[in-house]
């Protein structure tokens, strides 16, 4: 396994990331065990998760990914042994705090503590902002139109989350579906008030969606404040089981078809069969080439994988032994040329 460091601290995370959003939902608590023990065996020390999880988010799953690991805490007695990430929700559901979730006061003391509970731990490592308050292009949307809204500003946010940082309940602070501005702000802030400084971006990043290279790329090189991409196989697109419009029974598309729009896009099945006919060129596993490649970005600090199989897991995890060299990256930066981003 390959570790980078997280952020600016001394914390060494896996470059691979154990995504969680399916269990509680396509996975059970017994199969979720099962992928959390082989994880950990195979030097992925960082897991990542949500209170909104299990995905698709809908209230009767609500928290219930976070519970499954917190009972994997309990059996196992190996909560040291992982470096834990999980998210407040921003604004957005209502049975989620009656739709009034903001990052300050009462709603994050609730939201942190319920995690905490359901978690079965006394700290989080890298507690996470999932979404913006405010009005952005964030999930693939596009068009931006300003349209100002009532949002907490980031000082008084970046002061809230100090208060649990102090009382140990948070070792450091990210931020999820994040925009250029956003990060910079934020960063500006803790700087200039001495507060605490966010150390990563969770942003979509994949072979359908590069978009993260465009302004985010030089804000983490050059802020030291790495991306850990979800999404890397675009939702199952770039393992390429739905080439030939095939829905396999128990896959994301074939579950829940009207969740996940955001990959069923007009280029979308024209660019993945041009990356997986490089994965046959080459005779390298096509997930393995896809998360290989987000893996190797400078601007990268971890790839967060999710497998609803042992198969897929161990594929997925073992992308990290999978070299790239600069002529298949070439062939693969031409197809980005002929369909760019098709799935933003």
């Amino acid at each position: 396994m390959n570790y980078k460091k997280l952020g600016t601290t001394d914390i060494d995370i896996s470059t691979i990331c154990l995504g969680t959003m399916t269990w509680g939902e396509q996975n059970s608590q017994e199969e979720a065990f099962e992928q959390m023990d082989f994880s950990l065996e195979n030097g992925v020390n960082f897991w990542d998760t949500a209170e909104l999880y299990a995905v698709p988010p809908k209230a009767e799953t609500f928290g219930h990914t976070e519970t499954i690991i917190g009972n994997w805490f309990e059996k196992t007695k190996k909560r040291k042994d992982v470096i834990l990430a999980t998210k407040v929700c921003g604004p957005a559901r209502d049975y989620i705090r009656n739709g009034e979730n903001s990052f300050v006061g009462k709603n994050l003391e609730t939201a942190l503590h319920n995690s905490l509970k359901r978690l079965k731990t006394d700290y989080i490592d890298l507690y996470q902002l999932h979404w913006p308050e405010r009005n952005v292009n964030n999930f693939g949307r596009l068009g931006y139109v300003h349209k100002e809204n009532e949002w907490n500003k980031f000082e008084d946010v970046l002061v809230e989350l100090q208060k649990y940082i102090e009382q140990g309940k948070i070792r450091h602070v990210g931020l999820s579906n994040e925009t250029p501005w956003g990060v910079m702000n934020y960063l500006k802030l803790s700087k200039e008030r001495s507060l605490p400084r966010m150390m990563s971006i969770q942003n979509p990043y994949s072979l359908l969606n590069r978009s993260y290279e465009v302004g985010l790329a030089e804000v983490s090189i050059r802020e030291n404040i790495g991306c850990l991409s979800y999404s890397p196989l675009a939702s199952g697109f770039l393992s390429g089981k739905y080439r030939n419009k095939q829905f396999p029974k128990g896959s994301r598309m074939e579950r829940d078809w009207d969740f996940w729009t955001r990959y069923r896009k007009p280029n979308t099945n024209e660019a993945v069969e041009e990356y997986f006919k490089i994965s046959e060129k080459y005779n390298i596993d096509m997930s393995q080439m896809c998360i290989k490649f987000c893996e190797i970005q400078d601007f990268m600090s971890s790839v967060i994988i999710g497998a609803t199989t042992m198969e897929q897991l161990k594929t997925n995890i073992e992308s990290v032994k999978v070299n790239l060299d600069k002529e298949i990256i070439n062939e693969i930066n031409e197809i980005q040329k002929k369909y760019p981003n098709p799935c933003p």
